[in-house]
């Protein structure tokens, strides 16, 4: 039985996208591997959840497919877009009420994947 599951994300840049999930998303490094030099691996806890951030050098920054897409929660999603905006985040889809009660917004990591913010209640 699956006890919890996480997404792991392809980078070309662990120091960008390290930048990107703790210091813009406010996130924490759980665990690096290795313990010394550059990372190859890192687990960021975002609150409850954690992303695996894996250095890959076919990865390719751009425009994002439809492969994936991270969602996290937030208690306030325009607050967290102008935030991200300000730190020079490209958002894709500003903060809207959407037809289920949710309030969602996307941008892109330095990547170009997806990240969606919902707000929760």
């Amino acid at each position: 039985m699956i006890a919890r599951a996480f997404p792991i994300l392809s980078t070309t840049e662990m120091r960008r996208a390290l930048a990107f999930y703790v210091d813009t998303l406010g996130g924490t490094v759980s665990y690096r591997f290795p313990e010394t030099g550059e990372p190859e691996y890192v687990t960021v806890r975002l609150g409850t959840s954690s992303v695996g951030l894996g250095v890959n050098g076919r990865a390719k920054a751009g425009p994002p497919d439809d492969r994936f897409e991270l969602g996290l929660y937030t208690s306030d999603v325009d607050a967290v877009v102008a935030r991200l905006r300000q730190s020079g985040v490209r958002v894709v889809d500003e903060p809207k009420d959407q037809p289920w009660g949710e309030r969602m917004a996307r941008v892109l990591d330095p990547d170009g994947n997806r990240v969606t913010l919902f707000e929760a209640e």
